[in-house]
């Protein structure tokens, strides 16, 4: 298209918790590759840790200058040689995954777990993470890693690949219908897990947490645990299951003290699903073995983007009401801190270039 600017604005990050709106080249797609104009980006759980430089210090970013942001939608403008899946003016979402599609695990479908993983020069790409993201007008991805969302809306769009992880979550706690599952935090990942585990057939679908995301994740179908009101949740939960616990717990909070107690509020049998970053967690095998209970791990989304889309569309899972703010790009410090924060009851934060 001839109205693409040689320029764009993008944040990027030039230091460890430095940033600012720059203009930079837009990005040319190469072979196999899609340049879409973006016309949103939510912010990840995982975004802060990026920006700040600290906690993954030279994995994510590798390296500065960098352009973070992977849950993005827009307009798909121009495609690199070789390209067949999208025609310019195809409205997209995108999955942070690429894998270098030649190693077993990627020939297995599990190219979120590339043994070439980092390896750009491999092929291997994990955008907003250790390649060049979407906080930007435009951004160039693999066509592999972007997905038809049809009319959606683009800011709901943004979170497909957040619907499309929590949908990995539940297919590896092996949900089955009449069962009982608990999501621990209800941030976007758990709001959309216990939505997913009812699709699935669920009986019921408890969410511990508090305030405003709990009441929102009770307007949406749970039911609703509230740690400062009942101090101990998993004894709740007992209670609540006739003395036996939960079939699947999932833990969307990250913490150490939520992964100990999802391991207490399963039952015998039971799995239970870890979709964050707690660290180290000391929790009891002997009793993992005795009551043969499985830790899972999630890792992104593989192969799951165009299954969650269609339940999206049709209205299964709704993310319209975890959608409380919307920020242009050049107010990205604000918007951040309103992630952050949970200034004025937010819960998915937008940014829109």
């Amino acid at each position: 298209m001839s109205d693409i600017p040689r320029k764009m604005k993008a944040l990027v990050l030039t230091g460890p918790g430095e940033f600012e709106i720059k203009e930079v080249n837009t990005p040319e797609p190469g072979p196999q590759e899609v340049l879409v104009k973006v016309a949103a980006v939510a912010i990840c759980g995982s975004d802060p840790a990026v920006v700040e430089g600290v906690k993954f210090k030279g994995l994510w970013p590798p390296g500065y200058p960098f352009i973070p942001g992977h849950e993005w939608a827009g307009t798909v403008v121009k495609s690199g040689p070789n390209c067949f899946r999208f025609a310019e003016g195809e409205r997209v979402a995108a999955e942070a995954h690429k894998g270098c599609g030649f190693c077993r695990n990627c020939m297995t479908g599990r190219y979120n777990l590339c043994e070439n993983y980092g390896k750009l020069e491999a092929g291997h790409r994990h955008y907003g993470f250790t390649t060049q993201g979407g906080y930007a007008q435009y951004v160039v991805a693999a066509e592999r890693a972007v997905h038809a969302i049809g009319d959606m809306p683009f800011d709901e769009a943004t979170n497909v690949d957040t619907a499309a992880t929590a949908l990995q979550a539940v297919k590896r706690g092996r949900v089955a219908p009449g069962e009982d599952i608990c999501v621990f935090g209800p941030g976007a990942i758990g709001l959309l897990c216990f939505q997913i585990g009812l699709a699935a057939g669920a009986a019921r679908g408890f969410v511990v947490g508090r305030r405003h995301r709990l009441k929102l994740a009770e307007q949406l179908g749970a039911v609703p645990i509230d740690y400062e009101k009942y101090g101990d949740p998993v004894g709740e939960i007992i209670r609540l299951t006739s003395g036996k616990g939960v079939d699947v717990a999932i833990d969307c909070a990250g913490a150490p003290k939520t992964v100990q107690q999802c391991l207490a509020a399963t039952k015998k049998g039971g799995r239970v699903v870890c979709t964050g970053f707690p660290g180290m967690v000391d929790f009891n095998i002997t009793d993992v073995v005795m009551r043969e209970i499985d830790v899972l791990g999630v890792r992104a989304d593989p192969n799951t983007c165009e299954e969650v889309i269609p339940l999206i569309n049709n209205g299964t899972i709704k993310i319209r009401p975890m959608l409380t703010h919307h920020f242009p790009l050049e107010k990205f410090g604000d918007a951040l801190e309103t992630f952050i924060k949970k200034l004025d009851k937010a819960v998915k934060v937008i940014v829109e270039p």
